[in-house]
């Protein structure tokens, strides 16, 4: 398998945790359920979890859940993967149309459920984050970083706890920097843009100096930046938005700025030396380690710009679980969460761990497989997520082919304007379905 592919299926179903619940627990929709907490597990339990984990990310998800079991024999987690984040969140929509045969918890964008919580399909968690018997007492002492938990809510409640995240970060050519001498890791927009063009001319334009895995948290941060949240607010072919879709599409059409195409992701055509520097996720630096091999030496470094955007997704609970299953469920959820097993996480898979005791951890620190440990505090230091809210998800999903439209017509030497307009059309559309 290609390592593109590989990267592919790792970045699109490793992000996926989820649960599903067994449906034969009676009353099931009791809004008592919340305040009675089984303070224990008394009884044989089985919480069924949805998920998209594969390779290393669903190895590891089986041995933390048969620890969690030796330390909990009255349940059972049953995994059941769901493939990839696409056929997760097809599988989670097609259910809610029977609640019957939901999971207990699923791995989930907050985005998808919007609906959900909508419908009050979903179990606000905060009681159990509060509860000291199955959560933590607070969410304070749940040691979560703030942004990550803040960033799991819908409409201001808690309904989801971070499992498996990951931020978007620069992987750089170091060898190639040398060769060129490029002294200074690009740290702004400006800076990428200088070095890239740097690059590609003093290669003799046999090098692309970069390019972005995401087209859409490329324009999503890249407004963020010029201080615009992502909603229904933004104009499409406002100033601000025309001033971030032309850096790339000028970069592209002089050469030395690309996009990821059929390969869909830039770890392939970096490794092969095609490419300096790409942009993606943190969570697939493994892959780009085995692609590159002994060709040459590369390094990892906050993504430039103000902000990074977090990725993965987060475990929600639906209310059709007994009151015994939310509680068997939030223990184990607890159980992921915890330090000692997001060090397991974070040092198998290459997700961030969401536990702040693990940041500082010297096994953590230590960890030679991969790079981002040691830059993980100054890469995580403002973090955005696509908000949820009614449609976001949609309008979010539409910006990679909006853009790849615009690209490959600055790819082509087109005006783009033509291209911006059509993109503003399909945009707002997709925040009014």
């Amino acid at each position: 398998m290609r390592l593109g592919k590989k990267l592919i299926t790792f970045a699109v179903a490793g992000l996926a945790l989820v649960g599903t619940a067994a449906c034969s627990n009676g009353k099931n929709n009791s809004s008592s359920n919340d305040a009675k907490i089984p303070s224990k597990i008394t009884k044989k339990t089985t919480v069924v979890f949805w998920h998209g984990m594969l390779g290393a990310q669903e190895n590891t998800l089986k041995q933390l859940t048969s620890d969690f079991e030796k330390k909990n024999p009255n349940i059972k987690i049953k995994l059941e993967n769901q493939g990839s984040y696409i056929d997760l969140q097809g599988k989670i929509n097609s259910t809610m149309q029977s609640p019957k045969n939901l999971p207990t918890i699923t791995q989930a964008y907050p985005g998808w459920l919007y609906n959900a919580a909508q419908n009050k399909m979903l179990v606000d968690l905060t009681p159990y984050i509060n509860n000291k018997n199955v959560g933590w007492g607070s969410a304070k002492a749940s040691d979560i970083r703030t942004e990550l938990l803040d960033a799991a809510q819908i409409k201001g409640t808690q309904y989801g706890i971070p499992f498996n995240k990951s931020i978007e970060s620069l992987t750089y050519n170091k060898t190639m920097f040398k060769k060129y001498g490029i002294k200074k890791v690009p740290s702004t927009m400006e800076e990428l843009k200088q070095v890239s063009e740097t690059i590609y001319k003093k290669s003799n334009h046999k090098v692309v100096g970069a390019g972005f895995d995401s087209l859409a948290n490329y324009y999503t941060l890249g407004m963020k930046d010029e201080g615009f949240n992502f909603t229904d607010k933004i104009n499409f072919t406002g100033a601000a938005s025309k001033k971030v879709i032309n850096y790339y599409a000028e970069g592209v059409k002089k050469g030395y700025f690309r996009v990821a195409g059929s390969e869909h992701y830039l770890s392939g055509p970096f490794a092969n030396e095609k490419v300096a520097m790409f942009i993606g996720t943190s969570a697939g630096e493994g892959f780009v380690k085995q692609g590159v091999g002994n060709k040459f030496t590369y390094d990892v470094a906050p993504r430039p710009g103000k902000y990074t955007m977090q990725q993965g997704t987060d475990i929600y609970m639906f209310k059709e679980a007994s009151s015994i299953q939310r509680a068997a469920a939030f223990k184990y959820m607890k159980f992921l969460t915890s330090e000692s097993s997001q060090l397991k996480w974070a040092n198998a898979t290459g997700y961030i761990p969401v536990n702040n005791g693990v940041l500082d951890d010297k096994e953590f620190l230590d960890n030679k497989n991969i790079k981002m440990p040691t830059k993980l505090k100054s890469a995580t230091k403002h973090l955005y997520s696509v908000p949820a809210e009614k449609n976001s998800n949609a309008a979010y999903n539409q910006l990679n082919s909006i853009m790849q439209n615009i690209l490959s017509a600055a790819q082509k030497g087109q005006n783009v304007n033509s291209q911006i307009d059509n993109g503003k059309q399909k945009f707002d559309a997709a925040w009014k379905q």
